[in-house]
C-alpha cells in the first residue's frame, strides 16, 4: 500500500529525479525550477515502505499568476472552480503499482468541497496514450484540445468532477 503525504523540502532531489524519468510526459526542469513550481502548488508525495518518494502530484489553484502556464490560462478562461494538475510523475520502479491512482485519490479527497473539479492536460503530440488511458480510467473526460505547435506539440484537456 502506498502512503501519501505532503511535500517536504528534503524530497526535492528524489522528486527531481522522478520528474526527469517522466520526460516528455512532464516538462524537463532543473531542481530549482521544480522547487519553484512546487512552491506555487499543493504537492502530494507518494512514499514507499521506507519513506522514500516514489511519485508526486502537484495542483496549482486558478488565479496563480506566478505560474505562467498556457494550460492553466486555458482552464481559467473556460471558467468554473477547478484545481489544475501541474504534473504527476511516478518513478520507473513504481509504475504499474497504482501509485498514480493513490496520488489522485488523495488529491480528490483533499479538493472535494473546495473545488468543483480537477483539470489536467495530456500530450497528444508527442503521444502519451498510457496517460490518456490512465486519466480516463479515473473518470477524467475530454473537454478540449490545443495545438501549441501543430503537428509537434499538442495537448488534450481533461477534467474530472469532484
Amino acid at each position: 500500500m502506498t502512503t501519501i503525504r505532503a511535500y517536504a523540502p528534503a524530497d526535492l532531489p528524489a522528486l527531481h529525479a522522478i520528474n526527469e524519468q517522466g520526460v516528455p510526459g512532464v516538462s524537463r526542469e532543473t531542481a530549482e525550477t521544480l522547487a519553484h513550481w512546487i512552491s506555487l502548488s499543493e504537492c502530494f508525495v507518494a512514499v514507499d515502505a521506507n519513506g522514500g518518494p516514489v511519485g508526486f502530484l502537484t495542483l496549482v489553484p486558478p488565479g496563480t499568476t506566478a505560474y505562467p502556464s498556457g494550460n492553466l490560462r486555458w482552464f481559467e478562461a473556460r471558467g468554473g472552480n477547478l484545481n489544475y494538475v501541474d504534473r504527476i510523475a511516478v518513478s520507473a520502479e513504481a509504475r504499474g503499482q497504482r501509485v498514480g491512482e493513490a496520488l489522485y485519490e488523495a488529491a480528490f479527497a483533499t479538493c472535494a468541497g473546495r473545488y468543483d473539479s480537477i483539470g489536467c492536460e495530456v500530450n497528444r503530440l508527442p503521444p502519451n496514450p498510457g496517460s490518456l488511458r490512465f486519466h480516463k480510467r479515473l473518470g477524467f473526460v475530454e473537454v478540449g484540445s490545443r495545438a501549441f505547435v501543430p503537428g509537434e506539440k499538442e495537448v488534450i484537456y481533461l477534467e474530472r468532477s469532484l
